[in-house]
């Protein structure tokens, strides 16, 4: 029996994941059409069906979901050998970081730092990414290692294939034009917001704080640099929730307003169980680990 070639078993488990050949190929930079003569070379290996037409699409056949998970678990165990290789090998092997932007702007600077002083011949490669996605990605493989956030009382799903470690919390306020009288979230219901796009977590979190003071936030403005927020907040256009480490330690240009209970969200990073013993991934999640406490202390200045 002909043996299954790792290459095209990834395949398989990215049309698993993402659904759609077209996705598949966008993530991998190939071609439809090598991914559908590949994936069709793997059928002749199997043996088996492992697609079939759906409109215009195609899905897996039972089949093709079982050789799928078994291609997750190849995947994993290509991936802890290269790991135990690599802790052997005096070079370090590139890794690949999705970052959301507060992290870029607050965290990654110094951790890159520490990393130029501690493994020069590391090369970490960024990319930014909302946490929804950077997590998705980090599953597909896509990225090594994410960093991500967590808004109190809205836990995301715990996957037995990736490891989290809490960097740090972060507190989580109401950001107000210098010149608005507000002092309070309850002021705020006759004001124009300004939030991320809907279906993200901090998204869902704000409208939230908004229902719990009696009303429904008028979300006129829908973007997803935190940036963009604070300017608009600081022109007086809008009201927003935003996190401290947007600041940087800098001098706000807005009024910051306490929500109740002072909340704050959890950042942290994760990389999947199966690269645990990867060199490069365990310096860079420990010059995160160092970078952050140095982030958390540079607090906000008052405006």
């Amino acid at each position: 029996m002909p043996m299954f070639e790792l290459r095209r078993l990834r395949l398989l488990h990215e049309l698993a994941l993402r659904g759609t050949l077209t996705a598949v190929a966008d993530a991998l930079s190939y071609s439809p059409s090598t991914i559908s003569q590949q994936l069709a070379l793997l059928e002749k290996e199997a043996g088996v069906t492992l697609l079939e037409p759906e409109g215009r699409r195609v899905r897996l056949t039972e089949h093709g979901h079982v050789l799928a998970a078994h291609a997750a678990r190849a995947l994993d165990l290509d991936e802890r050998a290269r790991g135990e290789l690599e802790s052997l090998h005096p070079g370090l092997a590139p890794v690949r970081v999705a970052v959301m932007q507060t992290a870029a702007l607050a965290i990654v600077p110094a951790a890159l730092a520490l990393l130029a002083a501690r493994a020069p011949q590391l090369r970490v490669e960024l990319v930014e990414m909302p946490p929804e996605l950077g997590l998705f990605e980090l599953t597909a493989r896509g990225v090594d290692l994410v960093i991500a956030e967590q808004y109190p009382g809205h836990t995301r799903a715990h996957s037995d294939g990736l490891d989290r470690e809490t960097l740090g919390i972060d507190p989580i306020r109401i950001a107000v034009g210098p010149a608005d009288p507000a002092r309070s979230l309850g002021d705020l219901r006759e004001r124009p917001w300004v939030m991320e796009p809907a279906g993200t977590a901090a998204r869902l979190w704000a409208v939230q704080q908004c229902r719990a003071a009696g009303y429904e936030p008028d979300v006129r403005y829908e973007l997803a640099d935190l940036s963009a927020h604070a300017r608009l907040v600081a022109a007086g256009q809008a009201a927003a929730v935003l996190p401290d480490l947007l600041w940087e330690g800098t001098r706000p240009p807005v009024t910051l307003l306490d929500l109740p209970g002072r909340p704050t969200r959890e950042i942290f990073s994760a990389q999947r169980t199966a690269s645990q013993a990867r060199a490069g991934i365990l310096e860079v999640r420990r010059a995160l680990r160092d970078a952050f406490p140095a982030a958390s202390e540079a607090r906000p200045l008052s405006p």
